[in-house]
């Protein structure tokens, strides 16, 4: 049986990159900055709401990534855009792209969210939110 001596793309399955590690941090940075912005744009997300998703970043931080500025992004903010990365790949394996889109926005009946969107939970919730609703949606499609 054949076996795989490189990781494909840099991943290592069953091994969690190491976000403390400032090269970690640089190397994921690059690629998750405009893929948050990407989200934040199919989601119509306003600037103040995607600033609270990341964290409650200040204006002056939040603009000079929307305008494309080169940073490395700390621990907590590439966990946060992992977690919303994660929400929308289920949210599109699940439902059609107008639908996945709007999901965010739109109230919900599920116990979880009090009859409010469910952005308006994770704004008010931080991390843990964004984890229950990446569970949510994980389960509702299989964990896959």
């Amino acid at each position: 049986m054949a076996t795989l001596q490189q990781p494909l793309a840099g991943f290592v399955p069953g091994v969690a990159a190491d976000l403390s590690r400032k090269e970690t941090q640089e190397r994921l940075s690059h690629r998750a900055i405009p893929a948050f912005f990407k989200l934040a744009q199919a989601w119509q997300l306003r600037d103040e709401a995607a600033r609270q998703l990341l964290g409650g970043i200040s204006n002056g931080a939040f603009y000079q990534l929307k305008r494309g500025a080169t940073k490395t992004l700390d621990q907590d903010k590439l966990t946060r855009i992992s977690f919303l990365l994660g929400i929308f790949k289920a949210l599109n394996i699940l439902y059609s792209r107008k639908l996945a889109d709007a999901w965010v926005n739109l109230p919900n009946t599920n116990p979880q969210f009090h009859g409010e969107a469910p952005l308006a939970y994770m704004i008010k919730g931080g991390l843990p939110a964004l984890m229950r609703v990446r569970q949510l949606l994980d389960a509702r499609r299989g964990g896959r």
